[in-house]
């Protein structure tokens, strides 16, 4: 099957390595990236995070937009409880004002109360241009009245994607004809009843308006790519230990695969790792393909958004350098790093 690639980039900070370098090395995978043919580049928001160096990704986008020329480049995502919605609106049509057809706005339910959720995003479309979508919802204004579209709003708007790892988010999508990626790195079971919905209610809001996109949904996998297996199951212990770290409160940054191999693993991280390696895709670019596309038709998706981790970004533009080549994607053929000389290697700590 034919899939288009995409990129989201949570500008992963590795030991070694600043904050200050995580961002330059987003800029650099994203030129890569854009040669090489992938297909959009999303980067991420996280805050107080020694892992993850994004703290304003529309910052990081206008500054992204600047420096490729084809890939489309957004957000994934936003924290929109964090913010006014107004505020986001303006920012993003500034960004398409000056970059028409090729800015992302995708939004995400974390960071604040996410009752109001649903009516912020629905302000956000309105005040774009985009419109309401349907149901109940679209009906509540504020106390105030709901603000008319900006009249600023660019010629061509950002495209509005909702993100998210259950099915509230995606349902609203459908509702709103806005896009919808599905984050199967940090939840894979609903990923099927999550597009499935926004499908349903894609077509639903589709039909009551003449017509609208007609949308798959996207999915966005967690994956590591490299010239060798060993190499892969290196990076992927590295990532495993990350994020075993962090979900038992120690928020580190990025191991190297050497230090992940000469950890001695607790009980209680063995456990999360044997978890999160349910939603984590390794090993040498055949492998990897086979199983993005499995996952591909699994979930009825054309497009993976690939999310990557490594503590080297030069690990990381391999990665993604290895995955055009797999895919045979445009400027896969084009000069690039070579393979890397494999480290030594052991036996993984965990299975």
């Amino acid at each position: 099957m034919s899939l288009r690639l995409s990129v989201l980039d949570q500008s992963p900070v590795g030991e070694g390595f600043t904050h200050s370098d995580a961002l330059r090395a987003s800029v650099e995978l994203a030129e890569r990236a854009d040669a090489l043919g992938f297909t959009r580049y999303w980067v991420a928001e996280h805050h107080h995070s020694p892992g993850f160096a994004g703290t304003a990704p529309e910052i990081l986008a206008g500054t992204l937009l600047s420096r490729t020329t084809r890939m489309r480049i957004g957000t994934g995502g936003v924290l929109l409880p964090r913010y006014e919605a107004v505020k986001v609106a303006e920012v993003f049509s500034v960004l398409a004002s000056l970059h028409p057809g090729r800015v992302d706005l995708g939004l995400g339910r974390a960071g604040g109360p996410a009752q109001g959720f649903p009516q912020q995003v629905r302000e956000v479309s309105r005040l774009l241009g985009l419109g309401e979508g349907r149901g109940e919802a679209g009906g509540q204004a504020r106390e105030a009245g709901p603000l008319p579209p900006l009249v600023s709003a660019p010629d061509v708007p950002p495209r509005l994607w909702l993100l998210g790892a259950g099915t509230r988010s995606a349902v609203l999508a459908g509702e709103l004809g806005a896009s919808f990626a599905f984050a199967h790195f940090l939840a894979p079971e609903p990923g099927v009843a999550a597009l499935e919905g926004y499908r349903q209610g894609l077509a639903a809001s589709a039909a009551a308006s003449a017509g609208g996109p007609a949308e798959k949904g996207v999915l966005a996998v967690r994956a590591v790519v490299a010239d060798t297996r060993e190499q892969a199951d290196g990076l992927a212990l590295s990532l495993l230990l990350w994020r075993s770290r962090k979900d038992l409160g120690e928020d580190r940054p990025l191991p190297s695969p050497a230090e992940a191999r000469r950890h001695r693993w607790s009980g209680a991280e063995a456990d999360r790792a044997a978890v999160n390696s349910q939603a984590l895709v390794y090993g040498t670019p055949e492998q990897v393909r086979e199983e993005l596309e499995r996952l591909a038709a699994a979930h009825g998706v054309d497009e993976i958004v690939v999310n990557t981790l490594t503590q080297d970004p030069a690990d990381r533009v391999r990665s993604y350098e290895l995955l055009a080549q797999a895919f045979a994607l445009p400027g896969s053929a084009l000069p690039g790093s070579g393979p890397r000389e494999p480290a030594a290697h052991r036996e993984p700590a965990v299975a």
